[in-house]
């Protein structure tokens, strides 16, 4: 598999478990995209929704995806600090079209002090029984929620001190 190269603008692609698309995220740059990880930004960029809603993002942000991990974090920079937005699902697919992968439902909200609120437990349980999660799924988002609390704790990855100010910094030179 190829990886976007840095400098790139691509588009981030979301789906649910039935394979139907869940939202696109317009021109994200990349900054560095490799076998395990890709790391993009953007600001302002056109969001589009299944149901045909569309909005702009507010602010800019770093995206963090990894080949391996159940989950992958956008980090939102805003005056008061840096929060999180973080999405529990698949590793990332690239084909050359856009990076995708599988939305499960369940998301973790960062503060800039690093607390954090676990979100969406309920669409989990509905969709769980609707689109018929097998157990052996239910055990990765499992993992990959924990891992990311963990992840969060430890400040590994885009939680450590200054990554996102760093990345900042490279998709402004682009600019």
């Amino acid at each position: 598999m190829d990886f976007p190269e840095t400098g790139r603008t691509i588009e981030i692609q979301s789906y649910k478990h039935n394979g139907t698309l869940h939202r696109i995220w317009e021109e994200t740059l990349i900054l560095q995209g490799t076998s395990k990880e890709i790391i993009g930004a953007n600001d302002r960029i056109l969001v589009h929704e299944a149901d045909g809603r569309t909005w702009r993002t507010r602010e800019p942000a770093i995206c963090y995806f990894h080949k391996d991990k159940w989950f992958n974090m956008i980090g939102m920079i805003r005056t008061d600090g840096i929060y999180f937005y973080c999405n529990i699902g698949t590793p990332f697919v690239w084909d050359e079209e856009a990076l995708k992968y599988i939305d499960y439902d369940l998301d973790i909200k960062v503060a800039p002090d690093m607390s954090y609120h676990i979100l969406d437990k309920d669409e989990f349980e509905l969709h769980k029984e609707t689109m018929g999660y097998p157990p052996e799924l239910e055990e990765k988002v499992t993992v990959g929620l924990e891992e990311l609390q963990n992840w969060i704790y430890q400040r590994r990855g885009p939680f450590q001190p200054q990554f996102v100010e760093k990345w900042y910094e490279r998709f402004l030179f682009f600019r």
